[in-house]
């Protein structure tokens, strides 16, 4: 039963993976199955240990943030989670990343 798929709701802010549509906001509505969830909960984790770092860095004033390694981790992660969305979303989230442009184009 690992394969069924069931609707997920996806709050980006917070992190927030829920199969209830009411009882938080949320962004995205998906559809996956246990072990799909479990790979997007990996990387909001990731995202989160990547902020913790970005805290500590950002009191270091002479690293600007184009040449700062957290920062570009954070962002490379936060493209995988749109492009885990874009994949599993429906049609509503699928339209809206797509007009965000924030996923690198198929060629």
């Amino acid at each position: 039963m690992m394969n069924e798929r069931k609707t997920y709701y996806i709050g980006l802010a917070n992190g927030e993976i829920s199969q209830s549509a009411t009882s938080s906001p949320w962004d995205f509505k998906i559809e996956a199955n246990d072990e799909e969830i479990i790979t997007l909960r990996e990387y909001f984790d990731q995202n989160y240990s990547t902020e913790w770092q970005n805290f500590y860095r950002a009191h270091v004033p002479y690293v600007q943030y184009h040449y700062d390694r957290e920062n570009d981790a954070y962002d490379s992660t936060l493209q995988m989670i749109y492009g885990f969305i874009y994949k599993h979303g429906d049609d509503t989230a699928k339209r809206h990343i797509e007009s965000m442009g924030i996923l690198p184009e198929e060629k």
